[in-house]
């Protein structure tokens, strides 16, 4: 993970209060089918490790959206919380939770590069991963 910083951050309506111990301050950008059918476009999102706090947990919604990940949601407001491996309980979190601290990120990779729609793209330099390169740089060995 790139340097970090300690960060808070809060759905819409503020029933939920994340506490993070790590937060990269690489935001990188996903193209997938699914990031992009959850959020309307793609997941600028923030690598906040495994040292996050929940507040407000009973206002969080949960769908396993593969078997090696889920997404979480605020329950009242819609707000869109984390993507979380389960294997190894990281969390990604959305870029757009951190609204005060949006000057702490830049961007650092774009995966999924080969699932992004023609009708758009990023003027930033960046590392371009395909679905392929994704599995083989993150995926946990088997065995």
């Amino acid at each position: 993970m790139s340097e970090t910083f300690k960060a808070s951050a809060n759905c819409l309506c503020g029933a939920v209060t994340l506490q993070v111990a790590a937060a990269s301050r690489e935001a990188d950008a996903c193209h997938c089918g699914m990031c992009r059918k959850w959020g309307g476009g793609p997941l600028l999102a923030v690598d906040c490790g495994t040292d996050v706090t929940i507040d407000g947990s009973d206002h969080v919604g949960v769908f396993d959206s593969s078997d090696w990940a889920q997404r979480g949601f605020c329950r009242d407001c819609g707000t869109h919380l984390f993507y979380r491996l389960k294997e190894v309980n990281q969390y990604v979190l959305p870029a757009g939770l951190f609204a005060d601290q949006q000057d702490q990120f830049h961007l650092g990779q774009q995966i999924f590069i080969d699932h992004k729609p023609a009708f758009y793209d990023f003027a930033n330099q960046t590392e371009n991963l395909t679905e392929a390169e994704v599995f083989a740089k993150y995926a946990p060995p088997q065995g």
